[in-house]
């Protein structure tokens, strides 16, 4: 059934628009913003710390090393990084509840790298009511950037689920013609993003998708959905699925006999250490030539083994987060989301204010991260607040990920 809005609903919605972007504007100086000191910001977020999404923990841990690391040879601008992220146990409704604490109690200056494509969705309007910055949300939802003018607060980070299944769309209908797909995918914005970027991928092509089976979150397995994709009769399986789930399609595939010619695991589920767990210690095959994607330098890649970013890397989890898995890409990530920050706050200086920094994340142009892919930038436009829309493929082989052709870049929303 199609729904029309009405005039006073389109009006509202105009409205709404307009009072978030003077959220930011009105706030002028420094003093009139909370979390912020001639000494000190405080930036705060949710993080996964315990529950079926926990392997993202070390996303939120390596930014924290990272801000560590600066607050230690002085700050930025004069000021120290304070960042506060509490655990949602990736639960939307905590999400709420634990963001509202930290902008109401906690008085953050911005909530910043908050993860969850759902979790995120569920407390952009209040943000944006309350004036609050949503910086490099972690999710690919194209929701995040490009919705530039309803939530100009709001900017995201890696590449969009949309551009990441168009990638592996296209690669498909160039090398694989008539080959028959089966897709596993979390059922919400994230995994039916992915879902509708292969199908655009794939469009005029010989290869068709089959079958797709969703999974809830709060499932306790996916095996019915395996063995369903199996009876399709699908010679590719591609898994848009968080960790937890991600590792049991590869182990249920395999006990049940399945060995697609090829699969594709999403991003956010191709750290190494996630996919030597799926490997099952060698045993597992169909993880043998698996796709995905990369932006970021893989601490397991041999070829980045003397490269000074990830000697960093390294010296500053060793020093700052001690017991974590320098081998976790996740860290990685949460490095490059700090560098950028701390980026921004260098160029905006001492005249730090939330209109301030929704300003310059909404204009970057930066040419280089050193923990990202060497010819991946950063950019951002007024309407525009997809950051990163480059990536490159890479197959795990032999127990790790090796990338392979050239930077692959995806401008569309």
């Amino acid at each position: 059934m199609t729904r029309k809005l009405s005039l006073a609903c389109l009006v509202l919605t105009a409205s709404l628009a307009l009072g978030a972007t003077a959220a930011f504007a009105s706030q002028s100086s420094a003093s009139a913003d909370p979390g912020v000191t001639a000494t000190s910001v405080l930036l705060g977020g949710t993080s996964p710390l315990s529950g079926s999404a926990s392997a993202y923990a070390s996303v939120a841990r390596g930014a924290d090393a990272y801000f560590k690391y600066v607050n230690a040879r002085g700050g930025v601008a004069g000021r120290k990084i304070s960042y506060t992220y509490v655990d949602d146990a990736y639960n939307p409704a905590q999400t709420v509840q634990a963001t509202r604490q930290l902008v109401e109690q906690e008085k953050v200056f911005a909530i910043f790298n908050a993860l969850g494509t759902e979790h995120n969705l569920a407390i952009r309007d209040y943000l944006r009511a309350q004036g609050v910055p949503q910086l490099f949300a972690a999710s690919g939802s194209t929701q995040f950037g490009g919705e530039a003018d309803e939530y100009p607060g709001l900017i995201g980070f890696q590449p969009s689920y949309l551009a990441e299944g168009w990638v592996y769309g296209k690669y498909l209908a160039r090398t694989r013609p008539g080959s028959r797909v089966a897709v596993l995918f979390q059922n919400d914005d994230y995994g039916k993003d992915l879902l509708a970027g292969l199908k655009r991928g794939l469009q005029r092509s010989k290869v068709k998708v089959i079958a797709a089976q969703p999974y809830e979150v709060t499932a306790s397995d996916v095996q019915s959905q395996v063995a369903k994709l199996k009876a399709s009769g699908a010679d590719v399986l591609a898994v848009f699925a968080t960790p937890k789930f991600a590792i049991q399609s590869y182990v249920f595939a395999n006990k049940l006999g399945w060995k697609p010619k090829l699969t594709i695991n999403n991003a956010v589920s191709s750290a190494s250490n996630i996919m030597l767990l799926a490997s099952e210690g060698g045993s597992n095959k169909v993880v043998n030539g698996a796709l995905s994607i990369v932006f970021l330098k893989d601490p397991t890649d041999p070829k980045w083994a003397k490269d000074a970013a990830v000697k960093l890397y390294r010296s500053i989890l060793k020093k700052y987060a001690p017991g974590a898995n320098p081998n976790d890409v996740y860290h990685v990530y949460g490095m490059s989301v700090a560098w950028t920050t701390v980026d921004l706050l260098r160029k905006i200086g001492k005249d730090l204010t939330r209109s301030a920094l929704v300003e310059a994340a909404s204009n970057m142009n930066i040419p280089r991260n050193p923990f990202l892919l060497p010819g991946i930038a950063i950019k951002t436009g007024a309407k525009d607040h997809f950051p990163i829309e480059q990536m490159l493929l890479q197959r795990w082989d032999k127990g790790a990920w090796k990338s392979f052709g050239g930077i692959w870049g995806y401008r569309g929303t």
